[in-house]
């Protein structure tokens, strides 16, 4: 349980972060929010808001207690989803940004009628408010109550709905830019906590003798959770299965969270600049290095520390009952930093895509304020229906972070085939957009039923040639007047040297990361 001087941390980070979303909400006077201050943050990020906003929007529940629930059942491992994001963070910065910035987009399936037609925009659109409100959003809730509930012992409804309620009050006014220009101190705190209770722990592996030493004995101890690339016969090989990890079907997975998913790319589409906007996926690449420090590598101390527990789930609000007085709280309040602001963000991006994808189809000539309004009360809705559905959709899981991206891979590949031939290929239709779409998911329930033991990483890399293909087929049999084609000699893909200098070193680092623990 959380002793006073716990709570008392945690209070003041709450009332800190509402007065300072507040804060940075406000309008000069006069003026109210209209849609692209409300939606993209007027289009004035700066690059440290927006590399720290990405990193504050991806590290949430799913991850810190997904991951480390991974770690513990797996290893270091399951750190390729955090270091082979950090490479295609940069791949996406440099050759996919630009285009989506020059055509100038409020969401993704905008972009989808921009290159094809409409209806592969509202299918697109409708696809992934279900999967952001029954997947996304529902997951973060759930795994964050869990940790709640472990830590305080209050009942996983009551989390549920203070999380929902939370997450709500600091961002439903001032959109995007409230919680773009908050996640710095969500990050901050993230980080401090993060390293503080792999530190504790570490040193509680080690006896009291360092860090280092605790380091050494997680290797001695559980040599088998240092295995980057899993052999054939590890029980887990279904989930990363080996060097297809590298080279297979995680990329299409990456790519697509990366690159075309409107919760993570609607912080760069609200940069001042490309640069700007560059400079921020770099930072957040470099920050996305770090994660398996927070998120794995308390799992694997806790395996070491205590290889009995009944969930894997529970490992990381285990580990936080063995921290002392003061740390706990500060590290809890981390833990409440990363779920409130991945919700914040999903909530936003639920709310952006509702508004600007369906509800300005419905209603053309809506006034600004009126948009603004119908997107908070989507935030509040797609809220309200996460927390009723969340405990009866995941409750059942031992490791909801795996069970999230098996779900998501069935409809991945056809997302990365639409978004990768729509701007690179310009005979692609808009019928074969669609086909590469339905085929993604019923090609995947196919390998799935015919093909059980096959890998779900593995599956969708072959799902994403097969969708490739089909895509290609449709387009050159039944071909059609393209007028939407992406302009891409009018798109620069050239970097600043600070840009191409980050690449490298991320490209080092990842290296010797892999050659070490290979």
């Amino acid at each position: 349980m959380l002793a006073t001087l716990d709570l008392s941390i945690v209070f003041i980070y709450g009332v800190s972060l509402l007065a300072l979303a507040q804060w940075v909400s406000r309008e000069k006077v006069g003026h109210e929010k209209n849609a692209n201050d409300y939606f993209l943050a007027s289009k004035s990020l700066p690059w440290w808001a927006i590399g720290t906003s990405l990193v504050a929007a991806n590290i949430s529940a799913e991850q810190i207690i997904g991951m480390s629930g991974s770690g513990y059942a797996i290893g270091l491992a399951i750190a390729s989803y955090e270091w082979m994001g950090a490479i295609t963070l940069i791949l996406v910065g440099k050759y996919l940004l630009p285009v989506f910035l020059k055509v100038g987009i409020y969401t993704m399936p905008q972009f989808l009628e921009h290159r094809f037609d409409h209806r592969v925009r509202m299918v697109m659109a409708l696809f992934w408010l279900g999967v952001y409100v029954f997947v996304n959003l529902t997951s973060i809730l759930w795994l964050g109550a869990l940790a709640i509930n472990t830590i305080t012992g209050l009942d996983l409804f009551y989390g549920l709905t203070f999380l929902g309620l939370f997450a709500l009050a600091y961002s439903l006014y001032g959109g995007l830019k409230a919680v773009a220009l908050t996640d710095i101190i969500q990050v901050v705190l993230l980080m401090l906590g993060g390293v503080l209770i792999a530190w504790i722990l570490l040193q509680q592996v080690s006896d009291g003798q360092g860090v280092l030493a605790g380091f050494i004995t997680l290797m001695e101890q559980a040599p088998e959770k240092f295995d980057m690339i899993l052999s054939r016969d590890s029980p887990h090989y279904a989930s990363l299965p080996g060097i297809s990890v590298l080279i297979g079907g995680m990329w299409i997975m990456n790519l697509s969270y990366w690159g075309f998913n409107q919760y993570i790319i609607q912080r760069a589409l609200a940069a001042k600049s490309v640069d700007e906007a560059q400079k921020g996926i770099a930072l957040a690449a470099f920050l996305k290095l770090l994660m398996p420090i927070i998120v794995v590598l308390p799992g694997i101390a806790m395996f070491v520390l205590n290889s009995e527990l009944t969930s894997p789930d529970q490992a990381y609000p285990h580990a936080m009952m063995l921290l002392p007085t003061g740390i706990k709280g500060l590290v809890f309040a981390a833990l409440l930093a990363a779920i409130v602001s991945s919700l914040a963000s999903m909530t936003n991006s639920i709310s952006t895509i509702f508004t600007m994808d369906v509800y300005r189809h419905l209603i053309p000539n809506a006034r600004e304020e009126k948009s603004v309004l119908v997107g908070r009360l989507a935030s509040i809705s797609a809220m309200l229906i996460a927390i009723v559905i969340a405990r009866p959709l995941l409750g059942n899981f031992d490791q909801a972070f795996q069970y999230i991206q098996e779900f998501t891979g069935f409809f991945t590949p056809g997302i990365v085939v639409i978004f990768l031939l729509g701007i690179f290929y310009s005979r692609t239709t808009a019928e074969a957009a669609l086909a590469a779409g339905v085929g993604s998911a019923v090609l995947s329930l196919a390998f799935k039923l015919a093909l059980p033991d096959l890998p779900f990483i593995d599956r969708v890399g072959l799902v994403f040639l097969l969708c490739t293909v089909l895509a290609l087929i449709i387009s050159h049999l039944w071909p059609r007047h393209q007028d939407k084609v992406i302009d891409l000699a009018g798109i620069s893909t050239e970097t600043t040297s600070s840009f191409n200098l980050s690449a490298l070193l991320i490209i080092l680092i990842l290296a010797g990361l892999y050659v070490t623990w290979w």
